[in-house]
């Protein structure tokens, strides 16, 4: 069978079984073999003797129920795993087949408990990751669509609809519907930081400032809110109050992703030079964005300049060089890969965006 040779191990198995009819790994290895050829059927009667003979036989159950899925006898198949998972709790491939015949039974709520324990004993199995993936999606829509139905007009539903512009990169419509959520729920936490953000994406950066500081109004602790005002003081070169909106989100968060770089951009704004190298500094070792550690560098080059430091300037710059060659280089490779042509020309560096998703763990 490990060689390919399918009919063999099956005379092989059908041998043994002749000299030991009650050996139950032989009947539950003839059934993996005809499960292989397709037989589904002779193979369900060949676990459910190996099952006869030895109950708790490891994997009878599983395959078991993986021969009924590819019959679509889905009621059978949950009953074979679910015995499985029950006599295997640490069993990732039981749990991961009970999800697909629950997303196959339309349950995906159910799909997803089962998927979820799976991918906590197997968390980097692409398989199990994929239909947990479908599983939470369904999930989602289920949920979305009966939000909608059960209340069309709550500040909920244009929420859920500006997100999802946002996401579509139509930042108008979303503003637009933010604008909506919040005249239904005008303290709602964390709806005008969102606004903001779509304020911020649509190059309206007077209405960024102002939306995120209501949200600090209505939620003092809204770290994304400050984080995001100190960017926002830092494009406009208020060094200062960068700082001090960096700071503050800091003290909420102490590990906020980004903030070296940010505080040694502010401190390069406010000349205090001697700091932004320490800050830049140790933004060049824990920075794991590749846009953010290339300015990193570029940003400390500056600062040691200032400080007459000119090896260590050139160092920095010729390692900031290197690193928006390599990425050059790998786009390139990309590009002749895939045969795909930018939309779009790139960002220059000094232009990175410090606002991203992985301001948050």
């Amino acid at each position: 069978m490990r060689n390919g040779d399918l009919d063999a191990a099956r005379s092989g198995f059908a041998a043994v079984i002749k000299q030991a009819p009650v050996f139950a790994e032989a009947h539950f290895n003839l059934g993996l073999v005809q499960e292989e050829q397709g037989q589904h059927a002779d193979a369900i009667g060949r676990f459910q003797k190996a099952l006869t003979l030895k109950p708790r036989l490891h994997g009878a159950n599983l395959f078991l129920g993986v021969a009924h899925y590819k019959l679509n006898q889905f009621d059978e198949a949950l009953v074979a795993l679910k015995k499985e998972t029950a006599a295997y709790p640490k069993d990732a491939g039981a749990w991961m087949w009970l999800g697909v015949v629950n997303l196959a039974k339309d349950r995906p709520e159910e799909a997803a408990e089962a998927l979820d324990k799976a991918v906590a004993l197997a968390p980097n199995d692409v398989d199990i990751l994929y239909h947990r993936g479908q599983a939470h999606l369904l999930v989602s829509k289920n949920s979305y669509a009966r939000m909608f139905t059960a209340d069309p007009k709550s500040w909920r539903v244009h929420q859920v609809l500006a997100q999802a512009n946002a996401e579509a990169e139509h930042h108008t419509d979303a503003i637009a519907e933010y604008e909506e959520a919040i005249k239904l729920a005008p303290t709602q936490p964390g709806l005008h930081e969102e606004l903001g953000s779509e304020y911020r994406n649509a190059r309206m950066p007077q209405e960024a400032a102002a939306a995120f500081e209501r949200e600090l109004v209505i939620d003092p602790y809204n770290v994304l809110a400050k984080y995001k005002l100190g960017v926002l003081a830092l494009e406009r070169g208020d060094g200062a109050q960068a700082k001090e909106f960096m700071e503050a989100a800091l003290r909420e968060k102490p590990d906020l992703h980004h903030a070296d770089y940010i505080l040694g951009r502010a401190e390069l704004q406010l000349g205090n030079d001697s700091a932004a190298m320490n800050f830049l500094k140790r933004a060049t070792t824990t920075e794991t964005d590749p846009e953010f550690l290339q300015q990193s560098w570029y940003q400390l080059g500056i600062a040691y300049r200032r400080l007459h430091r000119t090896a260590e300037a050139q160092q920095a710059m010729a390692t900031f060089q290197r690193l928006k060659d390599q990425e050059a280089e790998a786009s390139q490779k990309k590009l002749k890969r895939f045969e795909v042509h930018p939309s779009e020309e790139a960002v220059p560096p000094e232009a990175a965006d410090p606002d991203s998703s992985s301001t948050q763990n």
